[in-house]
């Protein structure tokens, strides 16, 4: 069975990993110290790392870059003296996680080092059957959430 690209699943997943529709996504923090021990941590629940940094203590324009190892950045923060984060419903990021265990893991990083609950771990079968997800409010508000979508 093929398809819309006339190509088998194994072919369909090569391809459509190389045709992600975002590179990389970048939001705003207001203090690179304490969205970096958050992102870290969590991040790293998930099974990604920091792929580079731009740390000049005391400068603007302070940035690190998200992902995995051996590949760029797919998500950075970057410091702004002022936060442009989007408050409120309609805007959230919704991380991949590889299994329920790491979305759990997720949650208990995110807690631990200044997110706010948002919503536990758990299925969300308005979602999805399979559909688990935690979310939480990031250091500075943006909504983030981790979410595997398979058993």
């Amino acid at each position: 069975m093929t398809d819309i690209f006339g190509a088998n699943a194994q072919e369909s997943g090569r391809i459509m990993q190389s045709l992600a529709m975002l590179h990389h996504l970048s939001i705003a923090v207001t203090d690179i110290g304490r969205a970096a021990e958050f992102y870290d941590h969590t991040l790293a629940a998930l099974g990604y790392r920091r792929v580079w940094a731009d740390l000049r203590a005391g400068e603007d324009g302070q940035a690190i870059g998200y992902g995995l190892k051996g590949h760029g950045d797919a998500f950075c923060i970057k410091e702004k003296a002022i936060s442009s984060v989007p408050k409120g419903e309609g805007f959230h990021i919704a991380f991949s996680a590889p299994s329920r265990d790491a979305v759990d893991a997720f949650y208990v990083y995110a807690l631990a080092y200044g997110g706010v609950d948002n919503g536990p771990p758990g299925l969300r079968p308005e979602y999805g059957e399979a559909y688990y997800a935690c979310f939480v409010l990031d250091p500075d508000g943006h909504h983030i959430e981790a979410v595997i979508n398979r058993e």
